[in-house]
C-alpha cells in the first residue's frame, strides 16, 4: 500500500509537461511504473523457471528493456527495481562488485534502448 501511495505521489510531482493536466500525467507515469514493475516481475519469473546458466545479463536487459518501453513511469520503476536488486545482492547474498557492475551495466543497457539479445547466451530457448 505504502508503494502504491509512493508511486501516486510521485508521479504528480516528477510530470511536468504542460500539455496534459496534471492528474492525467501523473496516472500515466503510475500506470506506467505499475506496468513497468510487471515487467520486471516477469524477466525475474522467466529466469528462474529457464534457469540457465549465464542468462541473468539477458534477463536483466529484457526486464528493464520491457519496462522502459512504457514511457518515464516504467523507466522510473526499473531503475528503482534494479538498484534495490542490486544493493540488496551486494549486501545479503554477497554475490561481489564485479558481478553488480556486470548486472547494472546490463540493466542501463535494457533501460536505455539497447537490444537486450546483446547478452542472449547461446542455447537459450527461444522462449525466452
Amino acid at each position: 500500500m505504502k508503494l502504491c501511495v509512493c508511486l501516486v505521489l510521485l508521479s504528480f510531482v516528477l510530470c511536468t509537461s504542460a500539455e496534459e493536466p496534471l492528474l492525467v500525467r501523473g496516472g500515466r507515469f503510475a500506470w506506467d511504473a505499475v506496468g513497468g514493475a510487471w515487467d520486471m516481475f516477469r524477466a525475474y519469473r522467466d529466469m528462474r523457471e529457464a534457469n540457465y546458466i549465464g542468462a541473468d545479463k539477458y534477463f536483466h536487459a529484457r526486464g528493464n528493456y520491457d519496462a522502459a518501453r512504457r514511457g518515464p513511469g516504467g523507466a522510473w520503476a526499473a531503475k528503482v527495481i534494479s538498484d534495490a536488486r542490486e544493493q540488496w545482492q551486494s549486501d545479503v547474498s554477497g554475490r561481489g562488485a564485479e558481478d553488480s557492475r556486470a548486472d547494472q551495466e546490463a540493466n542501463a543497457w535494457g533501460r536505455n534502448g539497447g537490444d537486450p539479445n546483446r547478452y542472449r547466451p547461446a542455447g537459450l530457448p527461444s522462449k525466452y
